[in-house]
């Protein structure tokens, strides 16, 4: 991964969890999954406004908005008995969050696999939060025409 292309956020959250000790990881995404931004009140009830992350065997929902000037907001949500989901929806929603269209987009894709967790979650989680930063990333070309 080339630390150029990762905004100041996502770099901070990979070196909190990078020192930590492999246990102590774990216990950061929980912590994660209870700060996951809640989502605007016009896609509260209305999941057929976002995206349904197929890559998650829980059900996590992704929207992304792009405003006039290019930054990037993205809102997601994932039930509370899904933890470790909702903490890499709660880390990708607060990193790619006030982002330029450009930075964003230059989020390097193995992002997740660059936090230390991959011994703690399962290959499947770790899957699901690709696949969440990949449909953001999607949505994000979509909306700005980039």
């Amino acid at each position: 991964m080339t630390d150029s292309a990762l905004p100041e956020k996502l770099a901070e959250i990979r070196e909190d969890f990078l020192a930590l000790a492999e246990p102590e990881r774990l216990q950061l995404l929980l912590e994660f999954s209870q700060e996951l931004p809640p989502i605007p009140a016009e896609y509260e009830g209305h999941p057929e406004l976002c995206e349904r992350v197929a890559e998650c065997q829980s059900p996590v929902y992704i929207v992304v908005d792009v405003d006039d000037d290019g930054i990037v907001a993205m809102h997601a949500t994932a039930p509370a008995e899904a933890p470790t989901t909702r903490g890499f929806a709660s880390i990708l929603a607060q990193g790619l969050t006030g982002l330029t269209v450009a930075d964003a987009l230059a989020v390097p894709d193995d992002y997740p696999q660059s936090l230390g967790l991959t011994r703690a979650v399962s290959p499947l989680r770790i899957a699901g939060m690709t696949g969440m930063l990949l449909r953001a990333k999607r949505q994000i070309q979509r909306k700005s025409g980039a």
